[in-house]
Formats: structure tokens, sequence, C-alpha cells
């Protein structure tokens, strides 16, 4: 039993304070521990002292990371250690207490990824980073499934298509290969941009709760260059040799197709000149622009050719004169490979007689479209005895031209349409009194057949006299360029001689 008061006295003297049973009468405590207790209250009495005799005009310093202190006023001082004390540990968020800053101290600069906290732990001003990220359209995508694997959401797809207007229906022709490029923030789509290509972008922003867009396109740097041809076969193989394209080489044709005809006028020596823009992207040619100023010798007459745009934005080609180069009829409606048969007294080859032949025969494949000669009005279509499938066209009160053993026509086209020059009104056949596919052409003025590959074609309206100042002053420089370069190809030419 002494034993046992004995163990029980020793974990009672180790594990108990020695304060805790002072005035049961039963244990004293220790003299050690008087003296800790001792110590703890001249401690607390010096401390007492030292803040009673701190001179009350001090101020506290903290180091804000420049050669000037940020100074905290002593009546600051109480509210950070009350606020302190209230708030629970934070360890996500950075926390920032306000500070009365003396006059000419600089301001503090929070970071921008900082979240800045009120006093009552509510999130006062929150700066989330923008996120940008780039997708490329694979084959068989589409905007919804792209949406989808940048978890964005389909109710912001619609809000994006519906708000954006005509700009954004570019988005339902996407490509495989192109970019788009997304701005997330807090899961929300901010902004899309879509290069459509190299010259076009179409930019779309957050607005509100929709959004909007637009299209931005690059301006290209225009470059005038020259170049001069002779024929020796055809026309074609002679811009290709000067290294045009093939569309400048089409709308070369076009330009003098009304007086020359490419088929049957051209000769060996013929030769051409032309002034035309260049487009130019980033110090690169993208493609070739408009034909400026053109000039056409065959046989041994020049034909120029002068590119004006009106106040009106139209443009078109004038001779120097101020006439337009375009006529009211276009000499050869078809495009064909040979013509089998002339305007005149013939041979008919299924009559097997010597027969009138009013008009033109053009042959070409079968299916070969078949343009309308000039503006007017389908006074027929359909079958005309020998003719076979047929179109009659009226041209104002005095011209009138036909159209014969076509395959079949326009379907658009019925009696009492109106044409447009160069609109396809129906295609080459063998229909009718016919030995192959061709096209037979009839041209008549007041009603009499004319050889369409000699009668005068009558001319378009000239330019307007109110323009007619403009066009001779903003051509004038294109007419002496022409000029030049025709006296350069002259000397060149005598100098080869």
């Amino acid at each position: 039993m002494n034993r046992k008061k004995m163990s029980k006295t020793i974990m009672q003297r180790d594990f108990k304070s020695t304060f805790d049973n002072i005035g049961n009468g039963r244990q004293r405590p220790r003299k050690h521990g008087r003296w800790a207790g001792l110590a703890v209250v001249g401690l607390g009495l010096f401390g007492t002292a030292s803040l009673l005799f701190t001179n009350t005009d001090a101020e506290a310093t903290r180091s804000t990371g420049s050669s000037q202190p940020v100074t905290i006023p002593k009546t600051a001082t109480p509210e950070i250690d009350t606020a302190l004390l209230a708030l629970e540990p934070q360890t996500s968020k950075r926390i920032t207490l306000s500070l009365a800053l003396p006059s000419n101290s600089a301001p503090a600069v929070i970071p921008s990824d900082a979240v800045t906290t009120s006093l009552s732990g509510q999130s006062a001003n929150v700066e989330t980073k923008t996120n940008w990220q780039t997708e490329t359209v694979r084959s068989g995508d589409s905007l919804a499934r792209i949406f989808s694997r940048r978890h964005i959401s389909p109710q912001q797809l619609d809000k994006l298509m519906r708000s954006g207007g005509d700009n954004t229906r570019i988005l339902k022709r996407i490509m495989p290969g192109q970019t788009l490029k997304f701005a997330i923030k807090d899961g929300e789509l901010q902004q899309l941009v879509y290069e459509i290509d190299r010259l076009n972008t179409l930019y779309v922003q957050r607005e509100g709760e929709g959004f909007a867009a637009r299209t931005i396109t690059r301006d290209l740097e225009t470059r005038i260059t020259n170049v001069s041809g002779t024929i020796s076969s055809s026309l074609f193989l002679a811009g290709m040799d000067a290294g045009l394209s093939d569309n400048l080489i089409m709308e070369l044709a076009g330009i003098f197709g009304w007086d020359v005809d490419f088929a049957l006028d051209i000769r060996t020596g013929d030769h051409f000149t032309l002034l035309y823009e260049e487009k130019y992207l980033d110090g690169e040619k993208l493609r070739d622009g408009n034909i400026l100023a053109a000039e056409f010798n065959n046989r041994g007459k020049t034909f120029r050719a002068l590119r004006y745009t009106d106040a009106n934005g139209r443009s078109d080609y004038y001779s120097p004169n101020g006439n337009s180069m375009r006529k009211a009829f276009i000499r050869t409606p078809v495009d064909f490979t040979r013509i089998s048969s002339r305007f005149g007294n013939r041979f008919h080859p299924t009559l097997k007689k010597r027969k009138n032949h009013h008009g033109v025969d053009y042959a070409a494949p079968r299916g070969t479209p078949i343009k309308a000669a000039g503006d007017g009005k389908v006074v027929h279509i359909g079958r005309k005895g020998g003719y076979g499938k047929t179109v009659i066209i009226q041209h104002g009160g005095k011209y009138s031209t036909l159209y014969a053993h076509m395959s079949n026509y326009n379907r658009k086209l019925h009696r009492g349409s109106r044409v447009r020059q160069g609109q396809t009104i129906g295609y080459v056949g063998s229909t009718g009194r016919s030995t192959g596919p061709h096209l037979h052409y009839e041209f008549r003025i007041n009603g009499v057949h004319r050889n369409p590959l000699t009668v005068k074609l009558p001319t378009a309206a000239p330019i307007q006299a109110k323009y007619r100042a403009d066009f001779l002053a903003k051509t004038r420089v294109l007419v002496s360029q022409l000029d030049m370069l025709t006296d350069t190809i002259v000397a060149a030419n005598e100098h080869t001689k």
C-alpha cells in the first residue's frame, strides 16, 4: 500500500500543475514555481513601464522596397491589430490592408493577379487573367464541335451567332486548316478572332449580354507595271510569252473584242501594250489588278482603251476621245472552233442545191453556251422549222438576232423575257436541218439580213458630258505613258531590223 501511495504522489507531482490544488490543504506549491511566477510578474511591470515612458509622438515605419519608407501613423495601429485578431487564417488569398499613407508617398502597386479581400472576408476586387487559346479547324469540324472542345457552352455560341449579324455567318463555312483564337475568362468567351484569309479577319467581342462582330480588311499595296508583246500565232500564246496571266489575257481580249475578232482578224506581227495594276501584301504579289490603259495594233490599225471610273463608282473603258469601247452588240455570240459556213450564196449540205445563206455557222462542241449578242427581249423561243430549237431576240425597234440549231435553252427564259448582253440563252446542238453541232447566227436590221462578220455595229453611249472634263484630266497621264511605251517599242523594233 505504501508503494501505491508513493506512485500516485509521483504521478500527481509530474503531470499536474503545482497550482491546481492550492488551497485544498493537501499539497503545497513547489518553491521554484513561486520564483517563476515572480519572474513573469516582474517582466510585465518592466514592459508596462517602458510603454509609459515611450515618446507619444513616435511613429513606426515599414519598408516598401524603395528608398522612401511608407509611414504608418499612430492612429492606424489599433485598427490593424483589431482586424488581424478578428481574421481567421486564410492561406489561399493575399490580404491587403488599407494604410494611411502620407501625401508625399507613392501609391502602393498591387499585382494584377492579386485578390483583394475586405476585412469582412468578402472579395472586393477579383482580377483574373484572360486565357487565350488557339484551335485549328479539323476535317469535319463545325463551330459547335470546336466550342465543345474548348468547354464553351452552347448558349454562348447561340448568342454569338444571333448578335453577330451578317459578319458571323462566315463561321458556318470554316475550312480545315484555318485557325480560331479564343479569349476565355472564368469560363466565358470574351473574344474570338477568325482569320478568314490573308486579307480579311473577323473580330468578335463580348458586349454586355451579347457580342459585337466586325470584319477587318487589310489594304493592299498597288503597283503599276507595263508589258508589251507581239503576236506570232495567237493572242493567248503572245500574252503568256509576255508574262501575262490568263485573266489579264481574257480581259485584254474582252476590251478590244468589240473591234477585233481574235479568232479571225489576228495576223502575225500584230502587237499590244498595256498598263495594269499589281496587288501586293507585305511585299509579296497576291494578284493582278485592273488594266488601266491598253493599245492593240491589228493589221496596221491602232485601237486604244482607257479605264475611267465616274462619280457613281461605275468603271468602263473608253477611247481617248471619250467614246465607249463597248458596242451595242458583240461580234461573235459563241466560243467557236471554226466557221463552217459563211454568209451568202452556198451549196446547202442537206438540200443538195445552191441557196442563199442568211447567217454564219459557228462550229462548236455540243453544249457550248450561246450568249445574247446584245440587250433585248425574247420574242421567240421554241422550234422553228428547219432551224430546230431557236431563240429570236428583239433589240429595240431596229435590230434583231436569231440563234438556231440549239440543243437546249436557258430554262429561265420564256417569251417576253429581258436579256442582257453576254447572258447565256442556250447551248450548241444540231436540231433541225443540220449535219453536226453548230450555231446558226443571223443579224437583221429592219428585218433585212446582214453579214454578222462585217456589219458595222452600233456603238454604246459615249461618256456623259458632265464627266468629260474629269475624264480628259484623269486619262491624260495614261495617254502620255502609252505614247512613251509605243515609241520605245518602235525604236526597239527598228534597231532589231
